[in-house]
């Protein structure tokens, strides 16, 4: 039986290893943006995101407690903000599953229990970003009933 918690210490070490995954698609896809070996975080950053209820980070875990996949998540919302109105949002920062474990939904049950939680905070939507060149994940989010809601766009010099 697998398992969807919050993200602790002893996690670290894992979630390090899928933050590299996810650098390395992004450098493949964009090494002029992403540089070869980074990480996202250091482990103090971690630490600090770990213990702020503003930045929740679930993990999805095996029968062992293994990492297997997570998502880091952000709340956001404009408070008396001169344009936009004062929704709360769940942003997913980053999202991964271990690659030797894909396709076998582990991403789709982290997305719902971060819907799920959204819902119960009372959030009005969960945002994220993903990068062009990433279609694998592209394609995943629209399977799980995500739509644009903007575009980035860029021209290189």
């Amino acid at each position: 039986m697998s398992n969807i918690r919050k993200a602790e210490e002893k996690d670290i070490k894992k979630i390090e290893d899928l933050l590299e995954q996810v650098n390395m698609v992004h450098h493949k896809g964009r090494p002029d943006l992403f540089k070869c070996g980074g990480k996202k975080y250091t482990q103090n950053e971690l630490i600090d995101i770990f213990n702020n209820d503003k930045t929740p980070v679930f993990v999805y875990t095996d029968d062992n407690d293994i990492v297997l996949g997570y998502a880091f998540c952000i709340l956001k919302q404009f408070i008396d903000n001169n344009i936009m109105t004062d929704i709360k949002t769940l942003y997913i920062d980053d999202l991964c599953v271990d690659e030797k474990c894909r396709g076998k939904e582990i991403g789709k049950k982290l997305y719902e229990f971060v819907l799920d939680y959204a819902k119960k905070i009372n959030c009005h939507s969960v945002t994220l970003n993903v990068w062009c060149l990433n279609e694998p994940a592209m394609r995943f989010y629209k399977k799980c009933g995500l739509t644009e809601q903007k575009i980035v766009m860029e021209q290189l010099l």
